[in-house]
């Protein structure tokens, strides 16, 4: 009885006159490039202004700064070599060592005189 009432009034089979349509490519893919753009200026763009301020502290470091390499190492630059981009740093009162330019991670603003050679 039921079966006959609802075949009837047409609900079964075709889609009543004020159905939705299938939403249209742009409305299927907005929420995708909204989330896109919010993890460019929330993450990449931050990390690229980061990296781009420590290249240029790298390129900027000279003879007498005070640093702090990737392992901890806190010591003054005592010799540049440019050829091999290698740092000589004195970390303790008769310690040199050698360290990659790209190892160093924080220089400290505060100018430190040069230990006697």
């Amino acid at each position: 009885m039921f079966e006959t009432a609802l075949y009837a009034s047409g609900s079964m089979g075709a889609p009543a006159a004020g159905a939705a349509e299938q939403p249209s490519m742009l409305a299927t893919f907005l929420p995708l490039i909204i989330i896109f753009v919010l993890f460019y200026f929330m993450f990449i763009m931050p990390q690229r202004k980061e990296q781009k301020k420590t290249r240029e502290m790298l390129k900027a470091l000279k003879e007498g700064d005070k640093v702090v390499t990737n392992g901890g190492i806190v010591g003054v630059i005592t010799k540049i070599n440019e050829t091999e981009d290698t740092l000589t740093i004195a970390c303790g009162e008769n310690t040199k060592i050698n360290v990659l330019r790209a190892y160093v991670t924080k220089k400290f603003e505060k100018p430190v005189e040069k230990p006697a050679a």
